[in-house]
């Protein structure tokens, strides 16, 4: 007779046991998902971060470079430097920049001509004009469809020839410039994209007789902004006669003393907005107050550089 051997019973996972199990896992995946979920965002805003400080540097590097070489002359009332608030950019219909300029000046440019000076492309002359607009439009079509246009910043060089021709000299060169201002925002002035506002804020220097043959010197900072008021101005003008704006935006030192000092420094200072929170600005009605501000603060840049300016 066989006698089989017998095993004992085999257990397996209770109930509890199998929903402890699955408990602990939820636990870990969501943990993993939550660490993997702020990794990605620090990632893409680094990203974000990265775009917008080349989108910065290439915008600050240019104008600055305007301005190092800024050409100004006294001892006449033609008009050298023009800076005026835009009310609202044309082609925009849901959110306005909050600062925003036209600016238009002389300068001796190094790319005048292409940067094809001292060859036969050179027609003579180093004074070239310039001007800074900022757009709402789409950067590679022109076109002002809400789809994909951004805030987007030209820049137009009017070589020697032709701006001795049609802009030295003027009074107004506001006026003097409407020949050229369809042509700014031309393709091929495009600078950069994602610019929500750009400001500026010129360091006057004014000197104060002090008595007994002394002589004190004051920095006074004038902002061009939206509204005039709180140390801002609309519009800021260097003639060849001293400085023109409209109020002195600073109680330490009258208006006239403001209008017969000279920009010893100039400070450009930009907000870039990042791409996908550029998609969302496009989409968004209700960033007003509050909403606004914390949209910003998670999409947008801060960034600034100063300039010294030659001697007037």
């Amino acid at each position: 007779m066989k006698i089989f051997p017998t095993h004992p019973a085999r257990r397996g996972f209770t109930l509890i046991e199998l929903l402890l199990a699955m408990a602990i896992t939820v636990l870990i995946a969501s943990v993993l998902v939550s660490v993997t979920a702020v990794a990605i965002d620090s990632w893409n805003r680094s990203r974000a971060e990265i775009r917008a400080a080349r989108q910065a540097k290439f915008m600050v590097d240019a104008i600055a470079k305007d301005f190092e070489s800024l050409v100004t002359r006294r001892g006449n009332t033609y008009e050298w430097l023009s800076a005026k608030t835009v009310a609202r950019l044309p082609g925009n219909n849901t959110t306005q920049s909050a600062n925003a300029a036209n600016l238009i000046f002389f300068t001796a440019a190094t790319d005048r001509y292409d940067g094809k000076i001292n060859t036969t492309d050179d027609k003579g002359g180093d004074v070239s004009c310039v001007a800074y607009q900022l757009q709402y439009r789409d950067p590679i079509s022109g076109g002002s469809d809400n789809t994909f246009s951004t805030f987007t910043l030209y820049r137009l060089l009017v070589n020697p020839n032709d701006a001795f021709e049609n802009l030295l000299g003027k009074e107004s060169l506001e006026t003097a410039f409407q020949g050229y201002s369809g042509k700014v925002a031309d393709l091929k002035n495009f600078v950069c994209e994602n610019i929500y506002q750009y400001s500026m804020v010129f360091h006057i220097e004014v000197t104060r007789d002090a008595g007994a043959g002394k002589v004190t010197k004051l920095s006074v900072p004038v902002s061009l902004g939206p509204t005039a008021g709180s140390g801002r101005v609309t519009e800021f003008r260097i003639l060849g006669s001293g400085l023109e704006l409209a109020s002195a935006p600073s109680s330490a030192v009258t208006l006239d003393e403001l209008k017969a000092g000279r920009v010893a420094a100039m400070e450009v200072s930009l907000t870039v907005i990042s791409d996908s929170g550029m998609q969302q600005l496009r989409n968004r009605t209700d960033l007003v107050g509050t909403a606004l501000t914390k949209f910003m603060a998670k999409n947008a840049f801060q960034y600034s550089k100063r300039v010294e300016l030659p001697c007037m």
